[in-house]
């Protein structure tokens, strides 16, 4: 008996020019090259230019996407943005990257489920697919979170970075079994008592400002491993697979401290985990898909791979999706 997949058909990503090393980091905060990598693992990142907005990034990315899937771009039918740093409070982002690729059908939105968007937006492209309500999605997660940050705060400015990454999803036949190409389970979460741990303190309904990043590390270090263990323990029980069968493992790029727990914590080797943190930082929504497409890139990911996303962002939001690539 066949059933509709999700495949995804085309990948791509784009990163602003300007990078920011440790130690331009150290001429503007007090900290050090040591400081951040002891902690972090994070190197560099990239930071959006003056008038670059996350549309533009968003654009870059799609391009690539659709040209790497080989599309015709009339095909999209429907675009889902997750982003964190939309251009304007509204209309969506999404709506802007429409309009910029020449399309004037299907439906084009936005998602705010910050580091956890790409995988909350790419469950719902699934969800869409599966119902019939579109046939080829542009899924793009884009963000400008340097705008978020207080460059004064050690503990938040070190982190981030800017960047897009986006996925091209197309409806197609499997037979209903792990052997399929395409998107085999996705499991999503929130717990808004946590919001707190790590939020921004701005925003249009309470102080008409955009705000600045404000984070609780510890606790939102704690979380996050056993957030998503628990998430990936659902992706493997869905699905009946084991650890053993994962070809890679690409979560979300937000400290190498977590993602070495987490791999460690489900029994995952570290040769199998794509880690990018090192030159992009936290890039929040874009970090999945920027991963993702890195490994692509390098060849490390191939046609028939099984591949592991997760991701935990504030709110707190967490998620897991497993896919054949």
């Amino acid at each position: 008996m066949t059933s509709v997949r999700s495949i995804v058909a085309g990948a791509g990503s784009y990163l602003p020019e300007r990078i920011m090393t440790n130690d331009d980091l150290a001429k503007v905060v007090d900290t050090t090259d040591d400081w951040i990598t002891e902690r972090t693992g994070i190197k560099s990142r990239h930071i959006a230019a003056e008038g670059e907005l996350t549309s533009d990034l968003a654009l870059h990315a799609a391009r690539a996407a659709i040209a790497d899937a080989g599309i015709d771009v009339q095909e999209i039918d429907t675009i889902i943005m997750a982003t964190t740093t939309p251009d304007n409070t509204f209309p969506a982002t999404a709506t802007t990257v429409q309009a910029a690729l020449g399309l004037e059908h299907g439906a084009a939105f936005d998602v705010q489920a910050v580091c956890s968007g790409f995988v909350y937006a790419l469950t719902i492209a699934d969800t869409f697919i599966r119902a019939g309500q579109s046939k080829t999605a542009l899924v793009i997660g884009a963000e400008t979170f340097s705008r978020l940050l207080d460059w004064t705060d050690r503990t938040t400015c070190v982190l981030f970075g800017d960047g897009a990454g986006a996925m091209i999803v197309k409806a197609g036949e499997g037979e209903g079994t792990n052997a399929d190409r395409g998107i085999l389970t996705a499991h999503l979460h929130s717990d808004g008592r946590l919001k707190e741990k790590l939020y921004v303190d701005g925003g249009p309904s309470s102080t008409g400002t955009v705000g600045h990043v404000r984070m609780e590390g510890r606790e939102v270090f704690r979380h996050a491993v056993v957030n998503i263990a628990e998430a990936i323990t659902e992706s493997l029980e869905a699905t009946g697979l084991g650890v053993d069968d994962i070809d890679w493992f690409v979560p979300h790029q937000a400290n190498k401290r977590i993602l070495d727990s987490t791999a460690k914590r489900i029994g995952l080797p570290p040769e199998k985990v794509v880690m990018t943190v090192a030159e992009h930082g936290n890039t929040s929504a874009a970090s999945v898909p920027l991963a993702f497409d890195a490994a692509l890139r390098d060849g490390r990911i191939k046609r028939g791979d099984l591949v592991l996303l997760e991701a935990m962002g504030g709110g707190f939001t967490w998620g897991s999706l497993m896919l054949r690539y």
